[in-house]
């Protein structure tokens, strides 16, 4: 297991000089952010982020995210031109020992909550989805922190109306059109790429979702056998649903050497409505036992990329939602020491 952390670049506000001094941490995800879809990054610019990196003693061998344009989700007439666009991406990402991308094919949303700032009994405060809340949002009105800063209101509202005539099928079939065409680079560069799931595993706004589910990941595998087509086991985006068996999920694609990275985190269900708050890392705030997931990875052969996903914001800090120091740094030793049991009296079958 190779533990890193999300960092955003320059304009990042936690210095790399705090996170090196995190124990274990051998490295960070990060993208060249200043790039929009379907653009392709500078070179100089991505080997400024990596100097930058090993002159912390860190490393930059994953990449969290280079986008997926709407048009090649949507597989428009522009859709080709980004495909060769990623391509491009992924062999300069290869140029700077960059060993896997982690990317998404969420439409037009990353991902969704309805609060931001919610406020825990201990006094820290996380984000947080409440069904209840959810269905009080007008899709024609949305204006939530964090998801349309992308769009003007009018591009907004036209993206979705595109996508309401976009079937799960479609969207599902324009994604195994996406990976014919980049898996083939991939082979040649040595790079995998490592599906993000949905979040929150399902519909909304009528917008398809097809990296939900088990038979989600099953179908994909299915179409594209490649390795180098695998997944970010994201174990608070799958496990923001009771449906899904994390465990059995986690044991089953590792096994199958499928999960090259994968983002620990915790949730708690507030409600039977799928409604649902960010915890601790800890097992014991929140509703998914990660002692057990870190157990199943080892003994199944899983020896890829971690890092502590979102973390509330503690001890007074006041950080980007998710992104803020005190509580990932926490959960980062955390998930050292359910590895460090489980690699030592565990091990793989």
């Amino acid at each position: 297991m190779k533990l890193i952390f999300r960092w955003y670049g320059d304009n990042d506000s936690i210095p790399l000089d705090y996170i090196r001094q995190i124990p274990n941490m051998t490295g960070v995800c990060t993208a060249c952010y200043d790039f929009k879809p379907g653009e392709v990054w500078e070179e100089k610019s991505l080997l400024h982020l990596k100097d930058e990196l090993n002159a912390h003693g860190l490393e930059m061998e994953v990449i969290e995210s280079i986008p997926v344009s709407e048009n090649i989700k949507l597989r428009n007439d522009k859709c080709e031109k980004d495909i060769e666009v990623f391509k491009q991406n992924l062999r300069l990402c290869a140029k700077a020992g960059v060993k896997v991308v982690c990317y998404n094919f969420m439409p037009v949303f990353d991902w969704l909550r309805t609060d931001m700032h919610h406020k825990n009994e201990d006094g820290s405060n996380s984000l947080a989805y409440s069904a209840d809340d959810f269905a009080k949002i007008d899709p024609k009105h949305l204006h939530l922190p964090g998801w349309d800063e992308s769009y003007t209101e009018d591009e907004l509202q036209n993206l979705m109306s595109i996508y309401q005539k976009v079937s799960k099928e479609e969207l599902f079939s324009n994604l195994i059109h996406f990976l014919e065409e980049v898996i083939p680079v991939c082979e040649e560069c040595d790079i995998k790429m490592a599906i993000h799931p949905d979040d929150p595993p399902w519909d909304i706004f009528g917008l398809p979702r097809v990296v939900s589910t088990e038979r989600d990941y099953d179908r994909l595998f299915e179409a594209i056998p490649s390795i180098y087509n695998g997944i970010t086991l994201c174990t608070g985006s799958l496990g923001a649903s009771k449906r899904n068996d994390i465990y059995s999920m986690a044991a089953k694609y590792a096994a199958q050497g499928r999960i090259h990275f994968a983002h620990l985190r915790n949730v708690l269900y507030t409600d039977d409505k799928d409604s649902f708050v960010e915890m601790g890392h800890a097992s014991c705030g929140g509703s998914l036992d990660l002692a057990r997931v870190a157990k199943l990875l080892v003994e199944n052969g899983f020896n890829g990329y971690v890092r502590p996903d979102h973390g509330r914001n503690i001890f007074g800090e006041n950080e980007k939602p998710g992104y803020g120091l005190y509580d990932r740094a926490l959960g980062a030793a955390y998930i050292n020491g359910l590895f460090e049991m489980a690699e030592k009296f565990g091990g793989k079958k």
